[in-house]
């Protein structure tokens, strides 16, 4: 059986990516490789990253950088002021690095692991269904929420902003996990450098704020076991 390891934000840090795989021995024949998204932006190669991943063979789902990342390419969104992705909007490869990013879904799942960026609505009775057929150039609550979601109430109601924390009835969305007794199944998620590393027993938060210089991280789930490698420099300001 493959080991599964799951990585936290990578966000164009390629030398921390690379130096993370070495760290994990990250053998292809042997282990899945599955990024929590944010592959691009804001650190210095996300061309880069995506050439390592896709030569790894990785799985992985869709984060909010990269769906941004997919509309700036196509003209659905103008590039933001902290925005990376020139190289990468500029590469030889391009076509073929933005093609293989856009076929990450915004969820994957196993019989003991849901995979999503940013986080699971308490109100979706399934997530496979309704993240399954979402298109990342097209806007949508459920899309917002598995990407952006930080907070929300026990309906899956986001507030308005995620910080400062809002006040009650908003709670972090993994307050309502698992959102029945029947759903015994580990979420794995990232998006959210502030709150930084969370372990529960049905929870596993693995963004730890590496582009912010802090580091980058993985869970392999066979092991129940994390590693992580610290970040060469902070190559961006926290939001």
């Amino acid at each position: 059986m493959k080991r599964r390891l799951f990585l936290g934000d990578i966000q164009g840090c390629r030398e921390e990516l690379e130096s993370l795989l070495e760290e994990l021995r990250f053998d292809p024949a042997q282990d899945e490789l599955h990024p929590v998204g944010d592959f691009v932006n804001r650190g210095p190669d996300s061309a880069g990253v995506l050439r390592v991943c896709r030569a790894a063979g990785a799985g992985g789902v869709l984060g909010n950088h990269d769906v941004h990342a997919l509309r700036t390419a196509r003209g659905l969104r103008r590039p933001g002021r902290r925005d990376t992705l020139e190289a990468l909007l500029q590469a030889a490869d391009r076509e073929e690095l933005l093609s293989w990013l856009s076929a990450r879904p915004l969820l994957r799942a196993w019989d003991d692991v849901l995979l999503v960026h940013a986080g699971l609505s308490p109100a979706w009775r399934d997530p496979v269904a309704t993240l399954r057929d979402l298109d990342p150039l097209v806007e949508s609550e459920a899309l917002a929420f598995a990407v952006s979601a930080r907070y929300c109430d026990a309906r899956g109601a986001r507030p308005a902003q995620d910080w400062p924390p809002p006040p009650p009835p908003f709670e972090p969305w993994f307050t309502f996990w698992p959102p029945h007794p029947r759903e015994s199944r580990i979420a794995v998620f990232g998006h959210w450098a502030r709150r930084g590393l969370v372990q529960a027993p049905r929870l596993r938060g693995l963004d730890t704020g590496c582009v912010w210089g802090g580091r980058l991280t993985a869970w392999i789930a066979e092991e129940d076991r994390l590693v992580s490698v610290p970040a060469r420099r902070a190559w961006a300001e926290p939001d």
